[in-house]
């Protein structure tokens, strides 16, 4: 946490987490702001946890969530009258600090005068330069200097420093730029094993800087929207950034509050999740310490992030369980909104085999809506053939949540986005389907191709391939196949590694021999436990494609024939 004053009554921070309280209100501060709407992150704690441990600190905490670049008249109007009406001096914060000082020069730029407000922004290390026309009622978003690049790149996740690197190896000339806010990146594949006790969670945390490929430029700010008909992309504070070709790769947005009563009770009372790189480790707290008692996993509708995942959370508790002795005393409920175990049906003989083994039961069509963590009770919302609905409850001693997900607000709301929210392209080539030159790969997309960090490895060379033939620059355009893995890992030791494209066509990596993706095996987890990561850090982020090679367009319809 990194505090920067305005003035003597008025700071703003980066995002700020629970345990922070404790030094906000031992440095002076009375009141928090936060401006961060929830779920901008995966690594991000709700507004409701910040509050209770504001408050047990003796701190007011207010909650005035603004869109990223979309701040409002009204937006600083509310912001003003907060400021006014709490009890300072005042810590506010956002993502990485830009909102809640953007909010601060608008309003305060009145009374203070323009010279003031910049000043007090630069020295804070905050660049206000670009709402300078605003502030005096002279201009609006537009007329901030545009900056331009050949190739931008909105997301600093696995695939948009994949097909950065990607990029770079094809053609080292090129300019280009990552637009993304994040100190930190994550490789997400291994937070299931952080909640099964096989990984430390640090090691699934790497400082952003070093992991962006050389060559390549990176804005630390964040995206508010898109202008594909001008060729912009506007970052927040307003500033334009202008681009040949845009390749859209935020990822994915997880809807805490889309389950009434999780955000209060997340990281406590036995509700844990390993979608959230903190929260994690409580899973293999809660996991380790349970002797009996009742233990729940929930998936949410599709689609989401890695699906197996979920499943992957019940098959390492429950393995730990039986090889401590305790699995008897424990009962294992997998509530599923979905209909199926796992959508592709070659592998569900296996995953059956271990439900059965560890004699969990399953529920299909159930959805989770509610939660209550202090009664430790989950109400879910289940749905028969005839689309009937009614609702059912559940104790628990220990319950596992997904979240629904959904892409990101500044997509959704945009131009490029079909009418489900995601970025609209031909799922060959991930080109978008009204824009010729934005490209979008990723979670974010509605390519229909499972949501995974190897759907990302596979798409970043096809997405490269593509933008350099659209630039002059390259011999011919590539296709992707839907390829996507979900190591579906059943017990400490073994996994079922599924791997299949579009259709629920298998797309095997090794020959079967070596590697039966239908059948749990000790190498599919040593590949994942130990091959992966590097192949993840080492590989994939630096622009080498091993076994992921994009095949020419025309040579993929054929195979596809």
């Amino acid at each position: 946490m990194n505090i920067a004053k305005l003035t003597t009554a008025f700071a703003v921070s980066e995002q700020v987490r629970p345990e922070d309280m404790s030094a906000i209100a031992g440095a002076g501060y009375r009141s928090v702001f936060c401006h961060r709407p929830d779920g901008e992150g995966a690594d991000q704690p709700n507004f409701i946890e910040i509050e209770l441990a504001a408050k047990a600190h003796g701190l007011q905490a207010h909650y005035l969530p603004v869109v990223s670049g979309k701040i409002s008249d009204d937006d600083v109007r509310g912001f003003g009258k907060l400021l006014a009406d709490s009890e300072g001096p005042v810590l506010a914060y956002c993502r990485s600090g830009m909102r809640a000082a953007t909010l601060w020069a608008l309003d305060q730029a009145p009374a203070l005068g323009l010279a003031e407000v910049l000043a007090a922004g630069k020295n804070a290390g905050y660049d206000l330069s670009a709402l300078t026309l605003r502030m005096a009622d002279a201009g609006a978003a537009g007329s901030s200097k545009t900056v331009k690049h050949t190739v931008v790149i909105v997301g600093a996740g696995a695939a948009g420093i994949a097909v950065a690197a990607s990029l770079r190896a094809r053609d080292r000339s090129l300019d280009i730029v990552i637009i993304d806010p994040a100190d930190i990146h994550y490789y997400q594949p291994g937070w299931t094993m952080v909640g099964g006790g096989v990984f430390r969670p640090e090691t699934t945390a790497r400082s952003m800087a070093p992991l962006i490929p050389n060559g390549v430029k990176w804005i630390k700010a964040a995206v508010a929207g898109f202008d594909p008909t001008s060729n912009q992309v506007i970052l927040e504070g307003c500033q334009p950034v202008a681009y040949e070709s845009l390749i859209v790769c935020p990822g994915i947005k997880l809807n805490w509050q889309g389950i009434e009563g999780l955000q209060e009770t997340l990281g406590q009372h036995g509700v844990t999740s390993n979608y959230r790189f903190d929260l994690a480790p409580y899973t293999w707290k809660l996991v380790s310490e349970m002797t009996r008692g009742h233990a729940v996993f929930t998936q949410p509708p599709m689609p989401i992030k890695c699906a197996g995942a979920p499943q992957k959370a019940m098959y390492l508790s429950a393995d730990h369980w039986r090889r401590t002795g305790r699995l008897k005393d424990i009962d294992i409920d997998f509530f599923n909104a979905g209909a199926v175990l796992f959508g592709v049906k070659e592998y569900v003989p296996a995953l059956m085999g271990y439900v059965e083994r560890y004699g969990a039961r399953l529920n299909f069509n159930h959805r989770l809506v509610r939660i209550d963590g202090p009664g430790k009770r989950a109400w879910f919302e289940v749905s028969d053939a005839e689309g009937n609905k009614r609702l059912t409850e559940t104790d628990f001693d220990m319950i596992h949540v997904v979240p629904p997900q959904m892409a990101p607000d500044f997509v959704r709301a945009s131009p490029l986005a079909d009418n489900t929210g995601w970025v609209d392209i031909n799922p060959d080539t991930l080109q978008h389907k009204k824009f010729p030159n934005i490209y979008a790969l990723g979670d974010a997309a509605n390519s229909p191709n499972a949501k995974t960090a190897a759907a990302a490895r596979k798409q970043a060379p096809v997405v490269a391939t593509n933008v350099l033939f659209d630039l002059g620059r390259g011999q011919g355009r590539a296709a992707y196949d839907g390829y996507g893995s979900c190591p579906l890992t059943v017990e400490r030791g073994r996994i079922v590694l599924a791997e299949f494209g579009y259709g629920g066509r298998l797309l095997p990596s090794f020959p079967k021999w070596f590697i039966d993706g239908t059948q749990p095996t000790r190498l599919a987890w040593l590949l994942k436990e130990q091959i992966l990561p590097p192949i993840y850090w080492k590989a994939m982020l630096k622009g080498r494609e091993w076994l992921a090679n994009p095949l020419p367009l025309k040579e993929q319809a054929d195979k596809d024939a």
